[in-house]
């Protein structure tokens, strides 16, 4: 697993060169903004299970034969594993975003990921679908853009710092992206 400083070595090894110019702006702008990063992530995990079920249940809307008797989300048994996963690749996207690499994603969530669902009959386009759903939402709460017309009854505004997190709504959703692509 890398973080922003040990790739940042790593291919200051690689050009055989100390860390300097704008290797060093990206490090310093790393730390300035580790507030920021560390409420982004705060708020994907806080609202986790939420963003799971809410997922899993918007791609059980658009497809209903997956709760019927031989769907993949029939039983009770199979409806629990999709939570799990969903809860899996939402907390390796929050790993990811709090180290600003996504080596972690790649190596402990996706490496394989795509053959096993293949193997176990899971639908690869439902689970895109719900990854795209979870975006969605990581993104609304990381930019306290969720709204209680949205939200209903479960409806939770954020504490965040003030100030733009746009680029790290940017970058969590670049990770849903990576997941999307590597089972699409």
């Amino acid at each position: 697993m890398l973080d922003a400083f040990s790739k940042a070595v790593i291919t200051a090894d690689a050009k055989t060169a100390p860390i300097g110019g704008a290797e060093l702006d990206a490090l310093k702008g790393f730390v300035a903004e580790g507030n920021k990063r560390l409420d982004a992530v705060n708020a994907i995990t806080s609202n986790a299970s939420c963003a799971v079920s809410d997922a899993v249940s918007g791609m059980i809307c658009e497809n209903n034969g997956l709760i019927q008797a031989g769907g993949n989300c029939y039983p009770t048994r199979r409806m629990a594993a999709c939570l799990r996963d969903g809860e899996i690749i939402l907390r390796y996207v929050a790993y990811a975003l709090l180290a600003g690499d996504a080596s972690v994603l790649d190596d402990r969530c996706l490496n394989g990921l795509k053959e096993t669902y293949i193997a176990l009959g899971v639908p690869l386009q439902s689970s895109v679908r719900s990854v795209n759903i979870m975006k969605a939402i990581a993104v609304a709460h990381i930019t306290n853009t969720n709204t209680e017309a949205n939200g209903g009854a479960r409806f939770r505004k954020m504490d965040t710092i003030d100030g733009d997190c746009s680029a790290l709504a940017a970058e969590a959703a670049s990770y849903f992206d990576r997941v999307a692509a590597a089972l699409g």
